[in-house]
């Protein structure tokens, strides 16, 4: 398996709907929303088994001092190649001088893997969130 891996924010619908899919995430019903999202980003580094997107790792940040990842994901039959790692590694090596760096894990099973890179639970708070899939369209309002 040879994985090249890539700093771009500009991918296709069907590439993105296949990737967060594979995941299970409903947000993969959202190609449209999420393609934007990506290129409105900080930093994105994507996985490519050939012409394939097999993972993705996103940020959010401020230039300075805070840097949010906002999620993480690789194909199942990709995952245990340390695809995962070597996308949040790569990341984190370029907010290596900020203040904080955060991630908020929507899985327990994940935190873990989070632990070894060196993220802890943060003050015991838990994150929150006003969740709007199936009630949005894919399509963004034109302001």
């Amino acid at each position: 398996m040879d994985i090249i891996y890539k700093e771009r924010k500009c991918f296709s619908e069907a590439q993105l709907e296949q990737l967060f899919l594979s995941v299970g995430w409903e947000s993969g019903h959202y190609p449209k929303r999420l393609a934007e999202g990506l290129r409105n980003s900080s930093r994105v580094i994507s996985a490519w088994d050939g012409g394939e997107l097999v993972g993705l790792v996103r940020s959010l940040d401020d230039g300075a001092t805070i840097a949010f990842i906002h999620y993480l994901l690789v194909k199942p039959g990709y995952q245990k190649f340390h695809i995962g790692g070597t996308l949040l590694s790569r990341l984190l090596e370029s907010y290596r001088e900020y203040l904080y760096v955060k991630i908020m894990p929507s899985d327990p099973k994940t935190i873990p893997f989070y632990e070894k890179f060196g993220f802890r639970s943060y003050d015991s708070y838990s994150a929150m969130v006003i969740k709007r899939l199936g009630s949005v369209p894919d399509t963004l309002p034109v302001l």
